[in-house]
């Protein structure tokens, strides 16, 4: 579960990373959600490794 938390937050980190580039090409013309979302995943997910580990 530990291993799958990292992968999925660095994914979805990338996925943060790469909506938030294309907010801002686009000069906030579109939805903020394409960066913000993957972001909250990534908290997420990062807060399970984080809990994951600590535990061990």
């Amino acid at each position: 579960m530990k291993k799958i938390a990292f992968i999925l937050g660095t994914v979805f980190l990338i996925l943060t990373f790469l909506g938030s580039s294309y907010v801002f090409m686009n000069h906030g013309q579109v939805n903020a959600g394409y960066g913000v979302i993957p972001a909250l995943w990534t908290i997420i997910c990062f807060r399970i490794y984080h809990k994951k580990k600590c535990d061990e």
